[in-house]
C-alpha cells in the first residue's frame, strides 16, 4: 500500500490534512481535559466534608481514649465520644462519596463532550486516507509489473472529466482504439496522477 502520494503537491495536501487532523484531535482532547477539570472542582465541598469529618473522628477517638483511663466510669464515659466518632466517620465517608460522585461525572462530561467531534474526523480520516492506500497501492503495482498503460488509459476515457479528455486531443476514444502511444500514455498519465502516481516516462512506457 502507498499512503503518500508521490506527486509532490498532492503528497503536501495529505500531510496537511494529517496535521489539520492531529489539531483537531489534539484540541478537543484539550477541551476535554478543560471540561474535567472544571466539573471536577464540583468535588470540592467532599474534600472539605471528608477532612473536616476525618479530623472530628480522631479528636473523637483521641478523647475517647483518654476518658476510658478514668475508673470504674471510664467505659461509661468514652461510649458517647465513640458513637460521636462513628457519626464524624460518616462524615468523612459522605464527603468522600461527593469526592467520587464528581470524578464521575467529570469523565462523563470530557467524554461525551469530545468523543462525537473527535470520532467523526478520525472515521472520515481513516477511511480517506485507506481508500486512497490500497487504490494508490494497486496501481503501483500494475505499473511496475506491466508497461501497457492501456488499462489505465481506458479507465481515464471512462471516469475522467470530458474537459481533461479533450486537452489530450480531439478524439481521445478513437485514438485509443488505434494505439495511439502518445495518447494512450497522456490518456493513463491522467488517471494516475488522480490517484496520486507519477506517471512512467515516454521512453519507458514504450519499451
Amino acid at each position: 500500500m502507498r499512503f503518500y502520494a508521490q506527486d509532490a503537491a498532492r503528497c503536501t495536501r495529505q500531510v496537511l490534512g494529517d496535521l489539520a487532523v492531529l489539531a483537531w484531535v489534539a484540541g478537543w482532547l484539550w477541551v476535554a481535559r478543560w471540561l474535567h477539570d472544571l466539573v471536577a472542582r464540583l468535588g470540592a465541598p467532599g474534600r472539605t466534608l471528608e477532612d473536616a469529618g476525618t479530623s472530628l473522628r480522631e479528636g473523637l477517638t483521641s478523647a475517647g481514649r483518654s476518658v476510658s483511663g478514668i475508673p470504674v466510669v471510664g467505659d461509661e464515659v468514652r461510649a458517647p465520644f465513640d458513637a460521636a466518632g462513628g457519626a464524624a466517620g460518616s462524615i468523612a465517608a459522605a464527603g468522600v462519596q461527593v469526592q467520587d460522585g464528581a470524578a464521575r461525572l467529570a469523565l462523563a462530561v470530557a467524554v461525551a463532550v469530545a468523543l462525537g467531534p473527535v470520532l467523526v474526523v478520525l472515521v472520515a480520516w481513516v477511511r480517506a486516507r485507506w481508500s486512497f492506500a490500497r487504490r494508490a497501492g494497486a496501481a503501483a503495482r500494475l505499473v511496475d509489473s506491466a508497461a501497457d498503460l492501456d488499462l489505465f488509459a481506458l479507465r481515464a476515457l471512462a471516469g475522467q472529466p470530458v474537459t481533461r479528455l479533450a486537452r489530450v486531443c480531439d478524439d481521445p476514444a478513437d485514438a485509443w482504439r488505434r494505439g495511439d502511444a502518445d495518447v494512450v500514455h497522456a490518456l493513463a498519465a491522467l488517471e494516475l496522477r488522480s490517484l496520486g502516481l507519477r506517471p512512467p516516462r515516454r521512453e519507458a512506457a514504450t519499451r
